[in-house]
């Protein structure tokens, strides 16, 4: 669980830094405080999900949650559960 949480954290941290943003504008982009977007490159253990989607989003991202072998994909976007 926790090397995922980093995996996480390193992907949004990269991306923002690809597309140039800094965290205030990435935050701003979101709808979240710029707090909330330094908890999610730290890797913090509690983070609220609606707004990790939202950042997500802004980051051209989806969250997917996928089940182990044999089971279902499900994704959330910042609106909510995709079909």
């Amino acid at each position: 669980m926790q090397e995922a949480v980093r995996d996480l954290a390193a992907r949004v941290r990269d991306r923002r830094r690809a597309l140039s943003l800094t965290q205030q504008d990435l935050a701003d982009l979101a709808g979240v405080s710029e707090r909330f977007v330094r908890f999610v490159e730290q890797g913090k253990a509690s983070v609220r999900l609606d707004a990790l989607a939202a950042v997500l989003d802004a980051l051209g991202f989806e969250l997917a949650v996928v089940a182990r072998p044999g089971g279902t994909e499900t994704r959330v976007t910042a609106g909510g559960h995709a079909p």
